[in-house]
């Protein structure tokens, strides 16, 4: 759904970045696994029918973790689509990002944040992006985006090529009416959500 789209969600109103990003990380880990997964595959089938994805050759998704949209099974789909898939790498400073080819059966390690990523690391460049998939702990209309609190993300998409889309991936309790911003903050293109 395009962020142009009424917000829901959670009340954010005069809440600190921290209260939000704690409010639903709370919601994320007590909700229903059942649910998570129904509405991990409703955004993923509204990813998919978006032509910026069927048009896409390499796509770099994150790795869900601790209760995020479920991205395995676009993962697996994005493979049987002949798609190239990249993943996010967390180098040794763990802020910056370097996106890494995900090869379909590969070895996986835990990273710095204990978050899946290739053993074997066979990075790739930004301009070879042709989509970026980006998590969220929350997200407003306006394509501002709460992360978990490090910058990392903030960090990488501000150095990935200005044409190159990026659409955040969400749950509808995660999608509120505004979120603090600072001139750090990287906002994104669009939010598909369930």
């Amino acid at each position: 759904m395009s962020l142009k789209r009424k917000a829901m969600g959670t009340d954010s109103e005069g809440l600190t970045k921290q209260q939000i990003r704690s409010k639903i990380l709370s919601r994320l880990k007590i909700q229903k696994e059942e649910d998570r997964d129904r509405k991990s595959n409703i955004v993923k089938q509204k990813l998919f029918r978006r032509a910026v994805f069927k048009r896409a050759k390499a796509v770099m998704f994150y790795v869900s973790f601790d209760g995020e949209v479920n991205t395995q099974d676009m993962i697996k789909e994005a493979y049987r689509l002949g798609k190239i898939v990249a993943v996010p790498v967390c180098k040794n400073d763990r802020i910056t990002i370097r996106p890494c080819l995900l090869r379909d059966g590969a070895k996986v390690q835990k990273g710095p944040y204990g978050i899946c990523e290739p053993a074997v690391k066979k990075y790739v460049k930004l301009e070879d992006l042709d989509l970026v998939i980006v998590p969220g702990v929350a997200f407003d209309k306006e394509g501002n985006r709460l992360g978990r609190g490090r910058g990392c993300y903030d960090h990488f998409l501000k150095k990935i090529p200005f044409d190159i889309p990026s659409i955040g991936l969400a749950f509808d309790f995660q999608i509120l009416p505004r979120i603090p911003a600072t001139a750090t903050d990287i906002k994104i293109g669009e939010v598909i959500f369930a």
